[in-house]
């Protein structure tokens, strides 16, 4: 509890933090808001997820994943042959129920396309016995995951501020991704947004298997649409099925149809959300082909909207369907990676040519929250763009603050009475639910007339300016906790408001504390562009190090992902509140949700350029072109503008234009990976039954750190190891030459050799890293190596533990 009286305002704020500390909070993740909740709660969602719904209690039983491994169909594979699968899954499960037709009541889903397995109904006992099998990769709970523009392009140089497209740019030579098929793991898609019109579209590509399903109007740009949800009911129990809108691809939400036309929505001049942010709104690929599926629906036991029994099921049609990019904005806490069923659908999908892009999710800026860890994948961390929208705080004592907001502006360019929550907080309510300014905890006859200044936390921050309606102020400033630091978020607020910086908001409360009648007025937001520094890390992208192999660099990459502008549904709320009743055609979100489209766009584009890359090729042309500078030429920052490192960025910010022509890749393959999965442990068998490549055999004395992953790694060096890595020429001829940069004295680099000649496309060539130690200590440094032919400029990052500084 605050006391007030002997505190003050500021003490308070800071009291409230330091009982954030002490109580262990942790963020769980609501769409793309962070909201935070005491640690036992979200250990209370977790266990909910294990708990069988209220129609099945008697039963005891859980929804459970049996993983068989791959299936090797081949290409004249008909549906006889899928039924003939599901057969054989029947039977399997018969033999530990009693019957093949107690298997058809126990059953989920029957994989049976690309991945083999089936989710069922189980007791704890049956799947126990089930992994006993010698033909069983894995068993695991069907559990729930979460989900984690007009200006992106141009920032990262695709386009002029003019909306001029250079001839140069990767739009023009990639054809703005023409023929690409890219989808999309979300809630579903509201077709009707100009985002998905087929204007300027030719016909759908004859490869093409999918369709659309449910009544959605498919056209050359959405040519698919497709919804998963047997997991889901699990659950929320059969009857929730019988709700119209948990059997369509419509998005109800709003967060699909956002990150669908990012990674591939067509031109819509004139985007804007409320009049704000108005230009030309595009995905990534914006001649792409588009298909929604639908994994994800409204949340239960708090959280859980996404089950991994649809996503492994969406996993195998849409590798059936023939997408060449797909893209998740949903997550999990790291977990192994034959439990994983994100991990176990992309390492599939990769197998098949497709590239996955994820997100790192919104647990920042804890380090270690990383999500979606499995080196197959690639792992898209958020950052800020060069565009804010300002709406500065002016103190009647002549202080200004800017924050930024998408709300009205005030009633009259006057100042108003300010009023902290704690200060109008109703008598029953705690101070610490005044200070949060949560429902039901301000009292109208005080804050009446006033502005309300509220801390950020616990609620949703658009939650605090409804609150501060209700009790009639005219206006709000939302401080951030020290947690969010420099963060700020764009909000379409109910009432003139604006969101500011930590250190702002202690001054505005030492203001507030010591002054008798503070008085204060919120300047009407604009738009901003070209702001410095940018980008600069968000606070909520999830940090690594990698917590399931710290010798794979996590996040892989960073690219926009706060305020991005989108089209939305228009069956959903810009704040997706319940009890917001606006609607609007975009809205502006924030979240790795936001930024993991972005790659998957300009995924989509390298793969119309370079059809023959394979997904590790793409991958890694991201990866070693990215930058690591911010607009003013300076190191990159976190959200307390604090250095970043790799394990906020990855290998840097994406530069798609660099990306098209990287001159070198580590190209991956499927034989690495299985190797990867021999070094850190796994059982072979289950390694071939895994990749359904049965002659596969795990490799003698390599270890871990030589899989050849475009990043060197070394968790903590103990005297000397040397590593291996191979690149291979996709560019013109060329004599490369090694550097390496940033390396700390307490750290010895060599490479051997240090110059690799390239005479063809497509030639492969090894080098060997030696690091050792030179000042032993508790410190992790960072630096690169980079191979540069003059014109091309391949970098790895350089991670190592144990060091001096």
């Amino acid at each position: 509890m605050y006391h007030h009286e002997s505190l003050g305002l500021v003490q308070a704020y800071r009291e409230h933090l330091r009982e954030l500390a002490l109580r262990k909070e942790v963020y769980c993740i609501i769409t793309h808001k962070v909201i935070k909740v005491n640690i036992f709660f979200c250990s209370f969602i977790l266990l909910s997820l294990f708990q069988v719904p209220t129609g099945a209690a008697l039963e005891l039983k859980k929804s459970y994943i049996v993983y068989l491994g791959s299936h090797e169909h081949g290409e004249t594979a008909t549906d006889a042959d899928f039924d003939r699968v599901t057969q054989t899954h029947y039977d399997f499960l018969g033999s530990y129920l009693g019957s093949s037709e107690k298997a058809k009541e126990a059953m989920i889903y029957s994989y049976t396309r690309y991945i083999n397995g089936f989710a069922a109904m189980l007791r704890d006992e049956v799947a126990a016995e089930i992994e006993k099998h010698p033909e069983v990769v894995s068993v695991f709970l069907n559990e729930g995951l979460k989900l984690h523009t007009t200006r992106s392009w141009e920032f990262m140089s695709m386009e002029h501020q003019s909306g001029v497209i250079s001839p140069a740019s990767v739009f023009s030579k990639a054809k703005f991704g023409e023929d690409t098929i890219i989808g999309n793991f979300d809630t579903g898609v509201w077709p009707e947004s100009p985002s998905f019109s087929d204007e300027g579209i030719g016909p759908i590509p004859s490869r093409w298997k999918g369709s659309c399903e449910a009544g959605i109007p498919c056209n050359r740009k959405l040519i698919g649409a497709r919804y998963f949800n047997r997991g889901y009911a699990a659950y929320a129990g059969p009857s929730t099925l019988k709700n119209a809108t948990l059997n369509t691809v419509r998005d109800y939400k709003g967060h699909g149809t956002h990150t669908l036309s990012t990674l591939g929505g067509n031109f819509v001049p004139g985007a804007n959300v409320f009049g704000f942010g108005n230009g030309t709104a595009e995905g990534g690929s914006p001649k792409a082909r588009v298909v929604s599926y639908k994994v994800c629906w409204p949340p239960i036991f708090g959280a859980a909207s996404c089950f991994t029994a649809d996503i492994m099921a969406a996993f195998d049609m849409a590798i059936h369907d023939g997408v060449d990019i797909l893209s998740l904005s949903i997550g999990t806490v790291p977990i192994p990676y034959f439990r994983d069923g994100v991990a176990i659908g992309s390492f599939h999908a990769f197998r098949n040519g497709i590239t996955v892009v994820v997100s790192a999710g919104n647990q920042g800026p804890e380090m270690g929250s990383v999500c979606n860890v499995a080196p197959w994948m690639l792992n898209v961390a958020a950052s800020t763009l060069d565009r804010k929208f300002n709406a500065v705080v002016e103190l009647e004592n002549g202080k200004r603050f800017k924050g930024e907001s998408l709300a009205p502006g005030m009633p009259q360019k006057k100042f108003y009475p300010l009023i902290s929550g704690l200060d109008a907080k109703l008598a029953n309510a705690t101070d610490r639910h005044g200070l949060m300014c949560k429902i039901g905890a301000i009292d109208p006859e005080k804050a009446k007339g006033k502005i309300l200044v509220c801390g950020r936390g616990n609620v949703a921050r658009v939650e605090k300016s409804f609150v501060a309606m209700e009790a009639g102020a005219v206006g709000m400033i939302l401080c951030n906790d020290q947690f969010s630091g420099n963060e700020l978020i764009a909000d379409p607020h109910f009432l003139p408001s604006s969101h500011i910086t930590y250190e702002d908001g202690l001054q505005v409360f030492s203001y507030l504390n010591s002054t008798k009648n503070p008085m204060g007025y919120i300047v009407p937001p604009e738009t901003k562009l070209h702001v410095k520094p940018a980008p600069y890390m968000s606070s909520f992208s999830s940090r690594g190090p990698n917590t399931i192999t710290p010798e794979i660099l996590k996040p892989d990459v960073t690219a926009p992902g706060v305020n991005i502008i989108a089209a939305f549904s228009e069956a959903a709320s810009p704040t997706e509140m319940s009890f917001d009743n606006r609607k609007a055609p975009f809205a502006a979100l924030s979240g790795t949700s936001m930024s993991c489209p972005h790659v998957a766009g300009i995924a989509g584009l390298l793969k119309t350029l370079h059809p023959e890359w394979s997904p590790s090729a793409i991958k890694s042309a991201i990866l070693t072109s990215a930058r690591t500078r911010d607009n003013k030429g300076e190191p990159m920052l976190d959200g307390d503008f604090k250095a970043a490192t790799p394990f906020e960025y990855g290998f840097g910010h994406v530069r798609p234009n660099r990306a098209m022509d990287p001159g070198l890749v580590y190209d991956t393959s499927i034989d690495d990976y299985l190797n990867f999965l021999c070094t850190i442990g796994y059982d072979q068998k289950k390694i071939k039954r895994f990749s359904g490549t049965p002659h596969h055999e795990c490799p003698d004395g390599m270890g871990v750190l030589d899989v050849n992953y475009p990043s060197i790694t070394v968790p903590v060096l103990y005297g000397r190891v040397t590593v291996t890595r191979r690149v291979r020429n996709v560019g013109s001829p060329g004599t490369y030459v090694a550097s390496f940069n940033d390396i700390p004295s307490g750290l010895s680099l060599s490479v051997n050799p240090n110059v690799l000649k390239f005479q063809s496309v497509g030639e492969e060539k090894s080098f060997k890293v030696t690091m050792e130690v030179a000042k032993p200590g508790r410190s992790i440094v960072f630096g690169d190596l980079t191979w540069s032919d003059g014109k091309h400029y391949v970098r790895t990052p350089i991670t190592v533990g144990g060091i001096k500084v």
